[in-house]
């Protein structure tokens, strides 16, 4: 028998269902396209398969993101490609923002191919938020309006492709608002296409079993510390914290299949022992694979 369970999302705007079978979400784009003003579903479980593009109307605030604290006042926006990350502290009373959420998978299909692309998404996961003028603060929110007033035209024979083209008009705008400001990310052809090439075998979820900054290199023909430095230089983190982050968030999905044993599991992901990987998981994940098992049990 199938496995199913319901969530339900709401806020003042929306109200979201959306039905998992075994551990897979199964839904309509117009169903994950979410637009928001309630500050406390920013880091919803409902969008932890998104991207959240918000933009501070009033007063001011702390966001917490990836453990690192960031301020957001009046006109910035700020774009959380990881909401699970996030933590809203020291709310000022007046603060008001607005947001739309959409699927990671989707917006990507929608990026610009270009090298500012990768480039500029690294730089947004290592700061977020983005000063822009009162012309472009209002640029984006009439954005944000267009993609609102149309989530719910889904009569509309071109859905998909009309809203993605209003989403599309928002990303181009926030990386035109981003490279003002950031002209440094635009680095050299090569830089931009060793930093694309590493994120793609990332994204095609290589850290389920190359979890070694040596095979990344060979595979970009570089040596292991010129390909270091390039992703150190452009994201501001380490390799290997890229390398760990993908493999964690692989492991975490693994470790909720009760199906599977942690054996198999640490097979799978090709750890030379059990007790191998449990290290590793207290390491990344800071409790066992037993103990991570048991807190989602209670």
């Amino acid at each position: 028998m199938t496995n199913k369970k319901f969530y339900k999302h709401e806020n003042n705007t929306v109200t979201k269902w959306f039905m998992t079978i075994e551990g897979t979400m199964e839904t309509s784009i117009h169903n994950n396209i979410v637009y928001s003003t309630d500050k406390n579903h920013i880091n919803s479980p409902a969008f932890y398969d998104c991207v959240v593009h918000l933009i501070c109307i009033e007063g001011n605030a702390s966001i917490i993101y990836n453990d690192q604290p960031f301020e957001i006042v009046k006109g910035d926006i700020a774009v959380l490609s990881r909401p699970r990350l996030v933590r809203i502290e020291n709310v000022s009373e007046d603060f008001r923002c607005e947001y739309i959420a959409a699927p990671d998978k989707f917006l990507h299909n929608l990026l610009p191919a270009n090298n500012y692309s990768i480039q500029g998404c690294v730089s947004l996961f290592s700061n977020p938020i983005i000063k822009v003028s009162e012309e472009d603060a209002l640029k984006f929110r009439r954005d944000l309006d267009n993609i609102r007033l149309r989530i719910e035209d889904i009569d509309h024979r071109f859905y998909i492709d009309m809203i993605g083209s209003l989403l599309q008009t928002m990303i181009y705008d926030l990386f035109d608002f981003h490279t003002r400001n950031n002209e440094n990310i635009l680095t050299t052809d090569r830089v931009g296409y060793i930093t694309s090439q590493f994120f793609a075998m990332i994204e095609a979820g290589r850290p389920k079993t190359q979890r070694e900054v040596s095979y990344y290199a060979k595979e970009l023909n570089v040596t292991s510390k010129y390909l270091s430095d390039t992703i150190k230089r452009v994201t501001g983190h380490s390799i290997s914290s890229h390398i760990n982050s993908a493999a964690t968030s692989i492991i975490l999905e693994y470790l909720k299949d009760n199906r599977l044993s942690i054996t198999q599991i640490a097979d799978e992901m090709q750890f030379t022992s059990v007790s191998y990987f449990s290290r590793y998981c207290t390491k990344h994940i800071g409790m066992s694979p037993a103990q991570y098992r048991l807190a989602g049990a209670k």
